[in-house]
């Protein structure tokens, strides 16, 4: 039988929270003794933190997006900021420490205002191609009519396109608000059981 290889993106948990608490009793005691500098985050946690965040970006919610290395990148910044807050007390299901799971949702919430952020800035993007004067910035270089026609057009069919993409997410929030609504009118109508008792 085949013995499985490791993936590169393989983080052991067991060793991995004890390499984070390790540096957090190190932290802490520098603290205590009030020294000036507070030590390095070891290697081994550093590259831990990018092994997370790559496998995570890997799963299918964010392997489609463009900008996938600045949200590790700022997986892994969070991760170096948040590490001195490791609760190393903090009790768990097994009883020792998790890091991985601390990390991973530090991780999975970078994510996701990487994500928040580039919504935004593609956003103000289209509204600004939407209101300039795009047409006004081409230079016709041929000298003919056509060419100033052809790119009319595209101008016009980018412009089409921006608003079918505006009324298609002002559509979906919409249908999301009324289903929120319709969840909640389920939830109450379902816990009213006067009509079944007598």
């Amino acid at each position: 039988m085949r013995e499985r290889r490791k993936s590169i993106h393989y983080v052991n948990n067991a060793e991995f929270s004890q390499a984070v608490v390790d540096y957090v009793k190190t932290v802490n005691e520098a603290k205590e003794k009030k020294l000036n500098q507070i030590p390095k985050v070891p290697d081994y946690v550093a590259h831990s933190f990018l092994r997370i965040a790559e496998g995570l970006s890997h799963k299918i919610n964010f392997i489609g997006y463009t900008y996938r290395e600045e949200m590790v990148m700022d997986a892994v910044e969070n991760c170096l900021k948040a590490v001195n807050n490791y609760d190393i007390e903090a009790a768990t299901r097994t009883g020792k420490p998790n890091a991985f799971a601390y990390f991973t949702q530090i991780t999975w919430y970078a994510f996701l205002r990487r994500i928040a952020k580039e919504k935004k800035q593609q956003s103000i993007k289209m509204k600004y191609i939407a209101n300039s004067g795009v047409e006004d910035y081409m230079i016709d270089t041929n000298g003919d009519a056509t060419s100033g026609l052809v790119a009319g057009a595209f101008v016009d069919t980018l412009k089409i396109r921006i608003d079918k993409i505006r009324h298609v997410d002002t559509e979906v929030k919409e249908y999301a608000k009324i289903e929120k609504k319709r969840k909640k009118r389920a939830v109450h109508a379902d816990s009213d059981l006067s009509e079944f008792l007598t």
